[in-house]
């Protein structure tokens, strides 16, 4: 009789202890959520169409920043979440100045304690260019993910929430401090450097086609498989702390029966520096050729690059580079080179020295 009474005492006992503890013990089970800032610029992510089948001709940049968080609940339990709406434009309309613009306030954010990591909301048409620009001017290790979608918030089968979502978890994650400024579309984590949109309107435009992606986004975690070699973020020599415009530099496209009006127009207009988009290994028409000489003559520093979309750029290949006192962009799209080449030219308009660039970042 006195063991039976012992045992529901001690059982009593065991359980008032387990409920007084318990919100202690929950409380040192929880993990600690990392706070998230995310920067919205517009786009389709923030877009509206007439129907819930409109996935293209719908309107751009509709939906405000708290909005869109607020159509993600779930972004609550992979960070603690805070939104600014930076701008609310379509990205085919982003300027340098609104690069300036978002990068300074990147950097600001993230030299603050209380900021694990930035996520970008951006439209698609440039979000290959605005991060890469960032890729070249944040000056931290901490994670800065741009994200958006092809199809409107409206839409039936938007793939906004989910891309936010994922990119969220990748910011706040730990795996993705030092690895540059990444883009998180479809389940996939790409590097700025590299990453292109390659589909006018399919949710799975974004690749990175010859030098592949970095990982995937799967299970509430990111799995990562490469990281690029190239110099970024904290590592990059570009401050943009004292800048408040960028030089001009245009893209001359090459295509058979090509003439130098585009190209006389753009130096005329004062351009600093040329990228050459042409056919193949960056091959220089015959009727354009002395154009372009003419004009590195004047001082405009003219890049090779190519319209091929994958593969090396060769020096002193399809041209005497040294001798014309080119540069070559080596496997940077036209529109990422005229990014590198403009900041570039905020440190030195000397060749040799900008072909280093090149062949850094």
């Amino acid at each position: 009789m006195v063991h039976q009474k012992t045992a529901r005492f001690m059982a009593a006992l065991f359980a008032m202890l387990m409920i007084s503890g318990a919100p202690a013990l929950a409380e040192q089970a929880a993990p600690k959520l990392a706070n998230v800032t995310i920067l919205a610029t517009g786009g389709t992510i923030a877009g509206s169409g007439a129907t819930s089948t409109t996935t293209v001709g719908y309107t751009a940049a509709t939906v405000g920043v708290q909005q869109l968080i607020q159509s993600v609940p779930e972004l609550a339990k992979v960070a603690n979440v805070t939104g600014e709406q930076v701008f609310q434009i379509a990205s085919e309309s982003m300027t340098n100045e609104h690069w300036l613009a978002l990068a300074k306030r990147v950097n600001a954010l993230l030299t603050q304690s209380n900021v694990d990591g930035v996520v970008i909301t951006h439209g698609t048409d440039t979000m290959e260019e605005t991060a890469y620009f960032l890729n070249l001017v944040v000056k931290s290790r901490k994670p800065v993910v741009l994200v958006g979608a092809m199809r409107p918030s409206t839409a039936m089968s938007a793939d906004g929430p989910i891309n936010l979502y994922n990119a969220v978890l990748l910011a706040a994650h730990p795996d993705a401090v030092g690895k540059g400024v990444l883009v998180a579309m479809g389940d996939q984590i790409h590097g700025a450097r590299d990453v292109s949109k390659t589909n006018t309107s399919t949710p799975d435009a974004f690749k990175t086609t010859e030098l592949g992606m970095l990982g995937y986004l799967q299970g509430g975690k990111p799995f990562f498989y490469r990281v690029s070699t190239r110099k970024h973020t904290a590592d990059s020599e570009f401050d943009i702390g004292g800048l408040t415009a960028l030089p001009q530099v245009d893209i001359v496209y090459g295509y058979a029966n090509m003439n130098s009006v585009a190209l006389d127009a753009f130096v005329a207009a004062g351009a600093k520096g040329v990228i050459h988009a042409g056919v193949g290994d960056g091959s220089l028409a015959a009727r354009v050729k002395p154009a372009l000489s003419a004009a590195r003559q004047k001082g405009v520093v003219i890049v090779r690059s190519s319209r091929v979309g994958q593969g090396i750029l060769a020096r002193n290949g399809e041209a005497n580079d040294d001798q014309l006192d080119f540069v070559v962009s080596d496997t940077l799209s036209p529109q990422k080179a005229r990014i590198l080449l403009m900041l570039a030219l905020t440190k030195t308009s000397d060749t040799k020295e900008l072909q280093r660039l090149f062949y850094a970042y």
